[in-house]
């Protein structure tokens, strides 16, 4: 039979080296426990901390989308604001132009409201070349020999920007929509008024009811009025055919019906052609002119060529108004867009937040119950380690 002799030293050796592993785990599991982690580096849990390492990743991408598209939506936002202002200047530039066809006005009276289209006019024009907090226009133009892209008699520019990612919106509108894409007349065709006429007539910008006629229109259409035997009469084929002149009737002309109204002096002409793209800026230097230049030389007013002109730039601002509106319901999409991508941004940096708590944050309460536990048995460790010191043989022999 074998006796092992184990040394005090050895044993105590062995107490301390536990006492120490014991003292270390402890530490371990107070620096995770303040830290609320369960792996803090990678020798902790391989596996969980390259779980965690991606979500941070996924989580940091997500907060990047995130103030892109804060900042798109800002510029949508402002762009949407400030086509609201073009609205109004425009819907004021209109009723100016509805004045100015006051009968009872004098040039001097409508010289005055020319000042303030020609100020509405600029307005407009500052409107549609404001920028972004980063300089660039809202409705993106690319004129650089100017400040300003959108000079009028100009249409260097390019549309809005598509979406380009998931979580992205474009961070322009479509300027070329918004203030080049008008057209004169009623869209098909348009009307001129003869620069000799003498009467006051004038007409309105036409009904297409035949489309395929009206636009296989190539050569100028004249309309032209002579004296008749039962009074004024009019042609639209070169004076084969003359028809006797109704104001307020309908006129068919290239498939499109065409109201004159007023009275009419022999050799009066009006010129129906296909209509021409034109910009907002075009129509209302086009009104501007019209209502600055209604005055003849002995001080009355070319009413003819005013109302004809007026009715025409009426017509003309409205397709435009259209087209503004157009643009502005694309930026509230866009908007109702980001709202859905913030949404979606929201749940995915929820999803990646559990993903990388799962792979890395402790159980706080299981935690602090293991840590409880284990300190308790380093001071059990550490009294009995000291009681068991103090003994000696002559404890044993006594």
């Amino acid at each position: 039979m074998s006796i092992t002799r184990l040394g005090t030293a050895n044993m105590y050796d062995r107490t301390i080296s536990n006492i120490s592993k014991q003292q270390a785990e402890l530490a371990s599991q107070m620096e995770h426990t303040s830290a609320g982690k369960r792996v803090l580096r990678a020798s902790d849990d391989p596996v969980a901390a390259a779980q965690a390492e991606r979500a941070r990743t996924r989580l940091d991408r997500i907060e990047t989308d995130k103030r892109m598209l804060d900042a798109q939506t800002a510029t949508i936002e402002y762009a949407e604001g400030t086509l609201g202002e073009i609205n109004s200047a425009v819907q004021e530039f209109r009723s100016l132009l509805v004045q100015a066809g006051n009968g009872t006005y004098n040039q001097t009276q409508r010289d005055t409201l020319v000042e303030q289209l020609e100020s509405l006019s600029t307005q407009i024009q500052s409107y549609a070349n404001r920028t972004d907090s980063n300089g660039l226009p809202l409705f993106r133009g690319l004129d650089t020999a100017s400040s300003t892209p959108f000079l009028n008699g100009t249409s260097s520019i390019q549309s809005g920007q598509p979406n380009s990612g998931e979580y992205t919106i474009t961070n322009s509108l479509d300027g070329s929509l918004a203030f080049f894409s008008g057209s004169t007349g009623n869209g098909v065709l348009a009307v001129d008024i003869g620069a000799a006429n003498q009467g006051t007539a004038w007409t309105d910008v036409g009904t297409i009811r035949d489309p395929a006629a009206a636009t296989a229109l190539t050569t100028p259409i004249d309309i032209t009025f002579q004296d008749g035997a039962d009074g004024m009469e009019y042609s639209t084929d070169g004076g084969t055919t003359w028809t006797t002149y109704k104001s307020g009737d309908a006129i068919s002309v290239a498939g499109m019906d065409l109201v004159i109204t007023g009275d009419p002096q022999a050799g009066d002409t009006f010129t129906v052609k296909p209509s021409e793209s034109m910009s907002i800026f075009q129509a209302m230097d086009n009104a501007i002119a019209a209502v600055k230049n209604a005055g003849n030389a002995d001080g009355s007013t070319n009413s003819g060529a005013l109302a004809h002109s007026l009715a025409q730039s009426i017509a003309e601002l409205d397709t435009q108004l259209n087209r503004i509106s157009t643009v502005r319901g694309t930026a509230g999409d866009l908007l109702n867009q980001a709202d859905r991508m913030d949404s979606a941004l929201l749940a995915r940096n929820e999803q990646m937040e559990s993903q990388r708590s799962a792979a890395e944050d402790i159980d706080m309460v299981a935690a602090l119950s293991q840590l409880q536990t284990q300190q308790t048995a380093v001071d059990a460790a550490l009294q009995t380690y000291a009681s068991v010191q103090k003994l000696s043989l002559f404890d044993y022999i006594g």
